[in-house]
C-alpha cells in the first residue's frame, strides 16, 4: 500500500491550495484518513481528520479556513487550504488507516508535500 501526496507549492498570503492524497496497493478497505503538518525544528502536528463516514475533525488554527473530504471510490482524500498564512508553511503528510487484502488493519504515511506561504 502506498500513499502519494501531490498539489503543494508556493503560495503568496491570502491564497489557497489543494492537497490530494491518493492510496493504492492491496486495499480491503480504508477506515480514518488525515492531514498532519511539521514546520521546521516542529514536532509534527495533526491538521484535519476525516472517518469513513464523513465525520471531521480539525486543530484549532485552521477551523473556518481549511476542509478535509474523501473520495472512497478513488480512495483519495483532499485538503482545501484557503486564507493561508506565513504560519501555515510546512510539510504535509497524508497518514491513513488500511486494512489489507489479509484483513489486518495498518497504518501508512506519504512521503510529504511541501506548502510554503510567502510573499
Amino acid at each position: 500500500v502506498q500513499l502519494v501526496e501531490s498539489g503543494g507549492g508556493l503560495v503568496q498570503p491570502g491564497g489557497s491550495l489543494r492537497l490530494s492524497c491518493a492510496a493504492s496497493g492491496s486495499i480491503f478497505s480504508i477506515n480514518y484518513m488525515g492531514w498532519y503538518r511539521q514546520a521546521p525544528g516542529k514536532q509534527r502536528e495533526l491538521v484535519a481528520t476525516i472517518t469513513s463516514g464523513g465525520t471531521t475533525n480539525y486543530e484549532d488554527s485552521v477551523k473556518g479556513r481549511f476542509a478535509i473530504s474523501r473520495d472512497n471510490a478513488k480512495n483519495t482524500v483532499y485538503l482545501q487550504m484557503n486564507s493561508l498564512k506565513p504560519e501555515d508553511t510546512a510539510v504535509y503528510y497524508c497518514n491513513a488507516l488500511i486494512v489489507g487484502l489479509d484483513y489486518v488493519l495498518r497504518g501508512y504515511w506519504g512521503p510529504g508535500t511541501q506548502v510554503t506561504v510567502s510573499s
